[in-house]
């Protein structure tokens, strides 16, 4: 059975040889990844998905039309969010939602 001391210096050697593998092998993979990269003309831009179609997204805040409008005062609501006191009022009086509908 080998020393507490022996093990430890197998223990730094593997250690050593982990880190002389890893950067080998990451210096490998860099290597290919540029010639990949000069093969289809991909930059950096490319990698991060800053480069080539952009997503069309709805932006935050934008309006959005209205769906209830109240005919008397011209009050509308979008159907979105909290109801509108003027609607809740009129709902709470027996009105039903489907007669603001525009």
């Amino acid at each position: 059975m080998a020393s507490l001391q022996e093990l430890i210096a197998q223990k730094e050697a593997l250690e050593r040889e982990i880190e002389r593998t890893r950067h080998a092998d990451r210096a490998d993979a860099l290597g290919k990844i540029r010639t990949l990269m000069d093969q289809y003309g991909l930059t950096a831009a490319d990698l991060s998905g800053k480069g080539g179609a952009k997503k069309t997204t709805a932006a935050k805040g934008n309006k959005v039309a209205a769906k209830y409008r109240n005919a008397a005062t011209g009050e509308a609501w979008s159907g979105r969010g909290l109801q509108p006191k003027w609607l809740k009022a009129a709902l709470a009086s027996g009105r039903k939602l489907a007669e603001f509908t525009l």
